[in-house]
């Protein structure tokens, strides 16, 4: 008697065409954020404001959501100082990310910020988890020599051409991004993994929410707050926080069902999808020689995360 009311409580897998256009659709709805994200800063407005607007959208459709459910926002013992500091590397994380695309192209600031998948790693053994195989340390290589490309590092150096402040701030901005979120994620597999999903998503959201407002008060990030001069801008803000809203809410809602150990990869078409929106809509193109570099980090990062586990993706989404 008892399998059958196991099987019956467990979420029927959607056929895996349908996961994989669900994944395509939330990794180009990620990627549109941050487009959307650019313009909203090129017509004046705060990259505080866009992170404030952004969580609290979120945070209160997801708080709907885990009331409808009736769950219980208790943690277990010791896990609150872990969650805290979870919520507080996303703020940070969102922070970097978004000021880095405020100066440097969308697409490479996204794609810097993927590297993720490598700290991760490292940070994993340094802290003594499992020592990287051969095949994990071939694919790192292979992803930091796509990300030589992306950043053009060859011409730049060939051409003698200044490298300007804001360039050098904007690369080490997404690098910042990357490096918090690897500790995120530690977190989240290391020190949450007794949380459910649903709860430390809010909580996490929550805290950003907070921290960020936190900061526009006390006047931490000058300008942070500052609204945009049309409504051109106005009408960026409200499609970002529209399209991460729809993808982090889709992605909560369709995660037991979307085989996510098989088709986690499928979310890193984020960093093409931006190219390609950077492209249309800002006129931002990169050089060929960096979309391929754009293509080789891609691929590494989809050999090297194909078997990641269903937190990674939720911890992304919250981010």
């Amino acid at each position: 008697m008892t399998r059958p009311a196991l099987a019956a409580s467990t979420p029927t897998l959607f056929p895996r065409h349908i996961a994989v256009i669900i994944l395509l659709c939330m990794g180009c709805a990620f990627a549109g954020n941050h487009v959307a994200a650019r313009v909203a800063f090129d017509d004046g407005a705060g990259v505080l404001l866009a992170i404030l607007m952004r969580s609290g959208g979120t945070l209160l459709v997801l708080a709907a959501l885990v009331l409808w459910q009736r769950q219980s926002l208790r943690l277990p013992a010791g896990a609150w100082r872990w969650q805290l500091l979870l919520g507080l590397l996303i703020t940070a994380q969102s922070l970097c990310l978004y000021s880095a695309v405020a100066r440097v192209p969308v697409a490479l600031a996204l794609l810097v910020a993927n590297v993720f998948p490598i700290l991760l790693a490292l940070l994993t053994w340094a802290l003594g988890g499992a020592r990287p195989t051969a095949r994990t340390a071939a694919l790192m290589g292979l992803i930091l020599v796509g990300l030589v490309f992306v950043l053009d590092v060859p011409g730049r150096l060939s051409a003698n051409a200044s490298v300007g402040p804001q360039w050098l701030l904007g690369v080490g901005l997404a690098f910042c991004a990357a490096t918090v979120f690897a500790c995120a994620l530690w977190i989240t597999d290391h020190k949450l993994s007794q949380v459910r999903g649903s709860v430390r998503s809010l909580l996490t959201i929550f805290i950003v929410f907070s921290s960020v407002n936190l900061a526009g008060l006390t006047g931490a990030l000058p300008g942070g707050l500052n609204l945009p001069a049309t409504s051109t801008g106005w009408l960026a803000l409200a499609t970002l926080v529209v399209l991460y809203g729809t993808g982090f809410i889709v992605l909560f809602i369709s995660v037991p069902r979307l085989d996510m150990p098989r088709n986690a990869p499928v979310m890193n078409i984020e960093p093409l999808a931006t190219l390609l929106m950077g492209w249309i809509v800002l006129d931002q193109m990169l050089s060929a020689g960096q979309v391929l570099g754009g293509v080789i980090v891609v691929t590494g990062i989809v050999l090297l995360t194909y078997r990641k586990e269903t937190p990674k993706v939720e911890a992304k989404a919250a981010a």
